[in-house]
């Protein structure tokens, strides 16, 4: 008989644990279906980091975090990173030494890649990242074309996860001729164009919004920046002219855009917030 209301206990239990975990997942169930369709709202950045010095002149890399802290940007372009490069960022992997200071994702594209000064060194890069507090599913540095002697530059491509939405974001710092930009903006709308869903597009074009070549991207993406007087950024004491760009797809909506004022590179950071909505369960 012991046995019996022994068993007996144990299957009441069970029964009431069973019923617990289905009313839970019942209620997780019903969450996640009120909260489908909500739009998510992140604060993006796009800054050139000039390797971390200052118009000071000093290397300071924990100053570039400040910034980034303060702004609250969740997701950021960076243009001019140094990876190992030389002795003016004491040969610092930047990228990765801003990602565990911030504790965020991140992926780095070297646009010039050298043998290292020793053997067995790391190789000495230059070229962009992306920071993220959401993960990055999926990256990849694309070389943009140039016209003979010139610096390789390139499009750093990522697709991230926010909060289930799947957006695609690019970075980049383009040529210092207009003959190579033109050519390098088609080939980011190409490139962009391949992708399905919200996009970014930002960094540091070289080119001021008159420029014949910005009236590509104009035309496929929105200036978020482009009814805002005088957002120069450059250079960033007394700027007087704006090459740095926040771009994004139609589908996406910016708000409360600003230039931050901060003399810890030569060029001055962009950030604005933008609003995803949130895409539907499949099921």
């Amino acid at each position: 008989m012991k046995k019996m209301k022994v068993l007996s206990s144990l299957m009441v239990i069970m029964f009431l644990i069973v019923s617990l975990s289905g009313l839970q997942n019942n209620a997780l169930a019903k969450d996640q279906k009120f909260k489908r369709g909500k739009s998510v709202d992140v604060e993006v950045m796009s800054y050139n980091i000039h390797h971390a010095e200052g118009v000071d002149g000093v290397l300071d890399l924990d100053r570039i975090a400040r910034i980034i802290e303060e702004s609250d940007a969740k997701i950021i372009g960076l243009q001019e990173v140094d990876n190992h490069w030389s002795e003016r960022s004491d040969f610092q992997d930047q990228a990765k030494w801003l990602a565990e200071r911030l504790g965020m994702f991140y992926v780095y594209g070297a646009n010039l890649d050298r043998e290292p000064l020793k053997e067995g060194e790391p190789r000495r890069q230059y070229g962009t990242a992306i920071l993220s507090k959401y993960p990055i599913l999926h990256s990849e540095n694309h070389p943009l074309t140039k016209i003979g002697n010139t610096e390789q530059r390139g499009l750093l491509e990522a697709t991230i996860n926010v909060k289930g939405n799947h957006l695609h974001f690019y970075n980049t710092h383009l040529a210092l001729t207009s003959a190579e930009r033109e050519i390098q903006i088609r080939e980011i709308n190409d490139i962009a164009g391949q992708a399905k869903g919200p996009k970014i597009i930002m960094g540091d074009l070289n080119a001021t919004p008159e420029s014949k070549e910005m009236q590509l991207i104009n035309t496929n993406y929105k200036d978020v920046f482009a009814e805002t007087p005088e957002a120069y950024t450059y250079p960033a004491k007394n700027p007087t002219k704006r090459i740095d760009y926040i771009f994004t797809s139609d589908d996406i909506e910016a708000n409360d855009v600003e230039v931050i004022k901060t003399l810890a590179s030569d060029h001055l950071p962009l950030t604005a917030e933008i609003e995803l909505d949130k895409e539907k369960s499949s099921n």
